[in-house]
């Protein structure tokens, strides 16, 4: 590694081959000094293809060099050649990524509780609120507007983005990312009938978040009634997610934009749930399962099943459904054309 002109850092094609374990075609001495996409890359940055229809892309980009699969290494470029090539380029983007310096220390116009705990190299910045007996880690980042209530505990290396809320006795693991706006710990959502409205049922419960876990901008994550909400290791939850009291996310999951969790369900490990998915109370979700955009959850799915509509059904048979769904208008028009035919007919044969 060495830094270029105007301190731009840069490596070889043959450290960055290393850097992901991919195979080298080309100049290994070849500098390399930023990523882009096939359309933008200059001389000096990596670009990647990940299939056959960028192929043409390929051919016409300016890009030093290419993060290629096996079936693209006839390319007339100088590449690396790995099966992951997504991967790839994520890690050595990484390398190249901008990296953030906040201000270590604890800012003046920050609130700091009664006896609260911060590890080494702390960074508290402006208008963070830490309530009494917090505990941070070592290296944690709060950006400012950040609320932290009374005995939360946030592991080391996490970082909390401007005016998120995380409220009391919450517990954040090692390496998590939350970002602006969300709210971790805020009441579930139970009330008990007394004949004349609603009485709220206190919610006494926590959430706990795993260590490697990243929530994007205003999600909800609302604290159990009784015992816990859980996210488990490596969930990875996108922008504007509402997850409800004592529901259990499973590890290394996927939740995208808009989906709604209700209360007590449990999201097994590995599942992809699509955008503006709903799941009622009370449910299972198995390992490994796969559910389609905009799909309505009303009962449990064994492991291993994709599905997709509203209700949910088998993904295969959704697309069946969908055909149909296309010709209706014309199975309508046969419908009335053979009704009109068949009264003819019956009006001939009882005359």
């Amino acid at each position: 590694m060495r830094n270029g002109k105007d301190g731009i850092v840069e490596r070889t094609l043959g450290e960055l081959a290393r850097l992901v374990g991919g195979e080298l075609r080309g100049d290994s001495e070849l500098r390399i000094s930023g990523v882009a996409g096939l359309e933008e890359a200059k001389t000096n940055e990596i670009s990647f293809v990940v299939g056959p229809k960028y192929v043409g892309k390929a051919h016409e980009t300016k890009a030093g060099a290419l993060i290629v699969p096996p079936k693209l290494k006839s390319l007339n470029k100088p590449l690396i050649i790995t099966d992951n090539p997504y991967l790839a380029f994520a890690k050595i983007l990484t390398f190249f990524a901008p990296k953030p310096h906040p201000p270590l220390g604890v800012s003046s116009e920050a609130h700091i509780g009664a006896e609260v705990k911060l590890g080494d190299s702390v960074s508290i910045q402006p208008n963070v609120y830490l309530g009494d007996c917090a505990v941070l880690g070592d290296r944690v980042t709060l950006h400012g507007g950040v609320y932290v209530g009374s005995e939360v505990c946030i592991g080391d290396d996490s970082i909390v983005y401007p005016n998120v809320t995380i409220l009391d006795r919450c517990i954040i693991g090692n390496r998590v990312i939350i970002h602006s706006g969300s709210v971790v710990g805020s009441d579930g959502f139970g009330f008990a009938e007394d004949g004349s409205g609603y009485f709220k049922i206190p919610q006494i419960g926590i959430v706990q978040i795993d260590d490697d876990v990243e929530i994007g901008a205003n999600c909800t994550i609302d604290r159990a009634t009784m015992g816990k909400t859980w996210i488990q290791r490596g969930a990875k939850i996108d922008n504007l997610v509402q997850i409800a009291h004592n529901v259990v996310v499973g590890e290394d999951s996927i939740i995208i934009a808009q989906v709604g969790i209700s209360g007590s369900t449990k999201i097994g490990k590995n599942v992809i749930l699509a955008g503006q998915v709903g799941i009622t109370g009370h449910l299972e979700i198995g390992d490994d399962v796969r559910v389609g955009a905009q799909s309505g959850i009303a009962k449990s799915i064994p492991s291993g099943q994709t599905v997709s509509g509203s209700p949910a059904i088998s993904h295969r048979d959704w697309l069946k459904n969908c055909q149909i769904l296309s010709r209706l208008p014309e199975l309508r028009k046969k419908i009335i054309s053979l009704e009109k035919r068949l009264a003819e007919i019956e009006q001939a044969i009882s005359s």
